[in-house]
């Protein structure tokens, strides 16, 4: 399949790789602070913090308020209405509820949700919560139970914390990374190095040259990602339903991809300066639509389908219907007819722009 040049020139492109120790001990070790900042922060969002006035002071408020302090999604803080008002005002709080003197059996009264205009996308989810509380406290007066009940059932058991959403994705955010630096990056610095006027000279191809350091660094990015799953899965917990095969699949799929993107990227670039810059182009704007923070459904309409067609979206949706729905390889069909057509297309432009005069110049 791979010719003994193209493997001879890949495995001394790993012998260089790893004969940089900065290069090699921040590769080690920054695994290990990503997972450590999941594995403190769990990975979970913060209760909304809310401050809580009683008016009333009746039986009925103060059901009310232990029913409040029982839900997690909230932080409660007791106090008068005028020290809460400032700390909402301040922004130490989110909202203030409150309860007002008339709250009784007879005539509840209106509660008042005051809220801070910044933190405005939560007035649904705390006003749920409250419509619920007052509904359940007045099932409970009344000795009533609900005329129906919903009973849910989890058919495909897809995990329900945040991480086991957001890693699928920052694995991909990082596998994008890795290899665009490990190929532009690489290209620039061989450049300067004189490295490439060297090769030049040989009978190497520019396709050969390609593959060999596609080969190289899918080694050794494939065993960072590794060490990242491994400290996700021992350490956070991370359930992957679909099969490791079938996610590091799309794992050497998509490095393919951004390799050849970032020897493209490096291509265009001529000094180190300047490929900063072109990649960070490349890299952000897929960072904010590609649905590593948030669905893409969340995204305007007329943003979603040029965000689902970016690789990063195709290898993110890929991997996290691998992780989080159990689906295989061969399974996700759209997806993976959006993988080989971006093989094809960034495998084209790396080699169409790849030019040993001009480099080598």
């Amino acid at each position: 399949m791979f010719t003994k040049s193209q493997l001879h020139l890949a495995k001394t492109f790993i012998k260089i790789y790893y004969r940089d120790r900065q290069s090699l001990a921040f590769s080690l070790m920054f695994p290990l602070i990503f997972t450590g900042i999941f594995l403190f922060s769990g990975g979970e969002p913060d209760p909304t913090d809310i401050g809580l006035v009683n008016q009333s002071q009746n039986e009925l408020s103060i059901r009310f308020v232990e029913l409040v302090k029982e839900k997690d999604i909230f932080a409660v803080t007791e106090g008068s209405e005028a020290d809460l008002r400032e700390q909402l005002i301040k922004g130490d709080l989110t909202a203030l509820i409150i309860i007002p003197i008339d709250f009784n059996q007879s005539n509840t009264g209106r509660l008042r949700l005051l809220l801070d205009a910044s933190q405005v996308r939560q007035v649904d989810a705390i006003r749920d919560s409250l419509d619920s509380l007052l509904l359940s406290i007045e099932r409970e007066l009344r000795d009533t139970q609900p005329l129906f009940k919903l009973e849910l059932e989890d058919v495909k058991a897809r995990p329900q914390r945040y991480i086991d959403f957001l890693l699928p994705g920052i694995l991909a955010y990082m596998l994008m990374n890795l290899c665009i630096a490990g190929s532009g990056y690489n290209l620039v610095e061989y450049r300067r190095r004189g490295i490439l006027k060297r090769l030049f000279v040989t009978p190497i191809k520019p396709k050969d040259f390609i593959i060999s350091i596609v080969l190289a660094r899918m080694f050794i990015v494939i065993i960072q990602l590794s060490v990242i799953l491994a400290l996700a899965i021992g350490l956070l917990k991370i359930n992957v339903l679909g099969g490791l095969y079938s996610l590091f699949g799309v794992i050497v799929l998509g490095a393919f991809i951004f390799l050849c993107i970032g020897f493209f990227l490096g291509s265009l670039a001529k000094t180190q300066e300047a490929i900063r810059p072109i990649a960070l182009l490349f890299t952000l704007p897929q960072l904010i639509l590609s649905g590593i923070f948030f669905p893409i459904s969340s995204l305007p309409m007329l943003i979603q389908p040029i965000a689902q067609a970016l690789p990063l979206s195709v290898i993110a949706s890929s991997m996290r219907a691998i992780a989080n729905d159990g689906a295989s390889l061969f399974a996700i069909h759209f997806n993976l007819i959006g993988i080989v057509a971006w093989m094809f297309v960034s495998f084209f432009i790396a080699t169409k722009f790849f030019d040993w005069q001009k480099v080598a110049s």
